[in-house]
């Protein structure tokens, strides 16, 4: 389907190599090793022109002192990058293009969704996560920045010195969830008290994905003219399916699941942007790593419309 709101048949590929968000090394090596396993030539072969962007000097943001404020790790470092990054990404959907961003742990969507509705401000948002990713700086357990890019996105989060650059350009009515299992207990307080649509892997159990995603999509673009943002974190998946994540929760998606989900996206012809976050390539075995980069490919395939048939 011919989508409303690209102006050309350009992918803009931005690897974001970054680590900060959360303790564990290796999900910075993720957009390389994607590069490597041949996705932009498979993206060509599906008909796009494709630039790429690595940012592969973005270590150079980190400062050299960077204490725990309020709670979170990293804040300058991590507030550093995803505010470099999110006028990258702005830049480039301005032009029209399509915005395929590989993290990087999830903090990196500090950047994507502040630059994609910098945009396109009456998009609505679809997060694919095991995890709510919504905690606040008060009611983050680890301090992980990765666990609260939307509490800021959407102005939920008190006020932190580091991320006032952060717009709440997200309304909580255009944010809805797919795929969730691990939400903790003041996650799901504020997504009852803010009245934010989550689907669960109960739901999924209960309708099937095909009928959990046409509920979603009711819910964030009822007349199916708004710009939609996707931002899939591979650990929605079962640790069957993409063991290569770094904090794998059993009873997720199957791979068709997470495959129909792109491709149901994509068909409404509205995607203009989609993150696929937390691949990390130096967890498990050679076949398990093999395994999540490819899944992490095709999800981002079906996303510029490749299908079964």
């Amino acid at each position: 389907m011919e989508n409303k709101f690209l102006k050309s048949n350009q992918v803009s590929v931005i690897g974001v190599p970054f680590n900060g968000g959360q303790p564990r090394e290796g999900v910075e090596e993720a957009p390389i090793r994607l590069v490597e396993f041949g996705l932009l030539n498979q993206i060509e072969e599906l008909g796009y022109s494709v630039e790429y962007e690595g940012n592969e000097d973005i270590q150079k943001l980190k400062p050299a002192e960077d204490p725990i404020i309020f709670n979170l790790k990293q804040p300058k470092y991590v507030s550093n990058v995803t505010q470099v990054v999110s006028k990258q990404i702005e830049n480039q959907a301005k032009q029209g293009k399509f915005v395929l961003t590989l993290g990087g742990d999830h903090s990196v969507a500090l950047a994507t969704v502040s630059g994609v509705f910098s945009a396109y401000p009456n998009a609505c948002l679809i997060w694919v996560d095991a995890h709510a990713d919504i905690n606040t700086p008060s009611t983050t357990d680890s301090g992980n920045i990765h666990g609260c890019p939307l509490s800021f996105l959407t102005g939920i989060a008190d006020d932190h010195p580091d991320f006032r650059w952060v717009k709440p350009l997200l309304k909580t009515n255009r944010l809805t969830y797919i795929g969730l299992r691990d939400v903790d207990p003041e996650e799901k307080k504020i997504l009852r008290k803010y009245n934010i649509k989550a689907f669960s892997m109960t739901h999924v159990d209960k309708y099937g994905i095909g009928k959990v995603v046409e509920m979603a999509l009711d819910h964030v673009n009822p007349n199916r003219d708004l710009p939609i943002h996707l931002s899939f974190d591979v650990d929605a998946l079962d640790p069957t399916v993409a063991p290569s994540t770094g904090t794998p929760v059993r009873g997720g998606l199957t791979f068709r699941e997470g495959h129909y989900i792109c491709e149901a996206i994509a068909e409404t012809g509205l995607l203009v942007a989609t993150d696929i976050m937390e691949v990390n390539p130096t967890l498990e075995d050679t076949s398990s790593v093999f395994q999540t980069i490819q899944i992490g490919c095709s999800l981002a395939r079906c996303c510029l419309g490749e299908t079964l048939l």
